[in-house]
């Protein structure tokens, strides 16, 4: 039986209606969770329980993972560069439906919705060819709200406030990668890497299998991983895959750096440890022109890759079948 959605409560709506950038979290095969940024303009209708965000077929991995298992998550976990004046932190839970051919009516709501967060779009003979496939191919993801927590401040501290379904018991430990626990990469060189992108946020999957997003800091390293900072009560003892999510954003998003990695985490009465596995990096050059001409280059490279290896039939296909409650 499907949940009820949940209307957001007043205390949500600011940094839902104004964040610039949210951390966006779903849930891989092996019950892990890969953490990532979107930049969603205030897309929701909260009569209805719902929120949602863009994205694109060049990026079939978190839609075909999405579309195989909906619980998805969002963090609003930074004011940066956006519009709300609220210091709480967010966390939305829920289940996630795919709109993968979005009608003419909603691209255009898109577009108007995403210029006061975005900038003005540009247009003209040369623009309108170059950006047509980011702007008409692009893919909704429709989460409905099953649970909404609030913590006061930023940093998730202090007493949290739930709407909608009850907050589970701590998750229970996993069982480890036949791999190994220890690092798979150079762990200096990904505290490097991040030292100059300040928000960060950790996720993992919970015991009601919805994820689990929470603010982090790294408050140092060695060969066994990164050291975290967490406020109390916020990890599950013993050791889970988990994934990081490490970003920096300017005004418009115009020049951003994101640091996605996946890994172990063990947590114990001494702390928590991250063990890194894998590391990837994005960056977006901080011009508006330079910016905007590789969004359009990478959409149609994307949109054309996803037809030649049959990546949008197959993401068609998996949307059709009926959805994982």
């Amino acid at each position: 039986m499907t949940p009820a959605r949940v209307r957001w409560p007043d205390a949500a709506d600011p940094a839902i209606r104004g964040d610039l950038t949210v951390a966006v979290a779903y849930i891989t095969p092996a019950g892990g969770a890969v953490v990532t940024s979107v930049s969603p303009v205030g897309l929701g209708d909260r009569e209805a329980g719902l929120i949602s965000f863009t994205t694109s077929l060049g990026f079939p991995k978190k839609l075909e993972r999405i579309l195989r298992n909906p619980h998805v998550s969002l963090a609003y976990h930074t004011r940066e560069h956006g519009f709300a004046a609220s210091s709480s932190y967010v966390l939305v839970q829920g289940a996630a439906s795919v709109d993968l051919q979005p009608s003419p009516q909603r691209l255009a709501e898109l577009r108007q919705a995403s210029e006061p967060f975005l900038g003005e779009t540009r247009r003209g003979p040369i623009w309108d060819w170059l950006l047509r496939e980011y702007h008409q191919e692009r893919v909704f993801v429709d989460v409905d709200i099953q649970r909404v927590a609030v913590w006061p401040d930023l940093t998730a501290r202090g007493t949290v406030t739930v709407t909608g379904a009850d907050r589970p018991e701590m998750a229970t430990g996993q069982k480890p990668p036949k791999n190994g626990t220890d690092p798979r990469v150079d762990v200096s060189a990904v505290a490097r890497r991040i030292g100059g992108l300040p928000h960060r946020v950790l996720a993992y999957q919970g015991a009601d299998g919805l994820p689990v997003i929470v603010p982090v800091a790294v408050s140092g390293h060695d060969d066994t991983g990164l050291h975290l900072d967490v406020p109390p009560g916020l990890l599950p003892p013993g050791g889970r895959r988990a994934g990081l999510l490490a970003h920096a954003f300017q005004p418009q998003c115009i020049g951003l750096g994101m640091r996605t990695l996946t890994g172990w985490l063990t947590v114990t009465d001494e702390g928590a440890l991250y063990a890194p596995h894998t590391s990837k990096g994005l960056a977006a050059p901080p011009y508006k022109t330079l910016l905007t001409v590789s969004n359009g280059l990478l959409a149609k490279h994307g949109l054309w890759r996803a037809h030649r290896d049959g990546t949008a039939e197959r993401l068609r296909q998996l949307a059709a079948r009926d959805p994982v409650n």
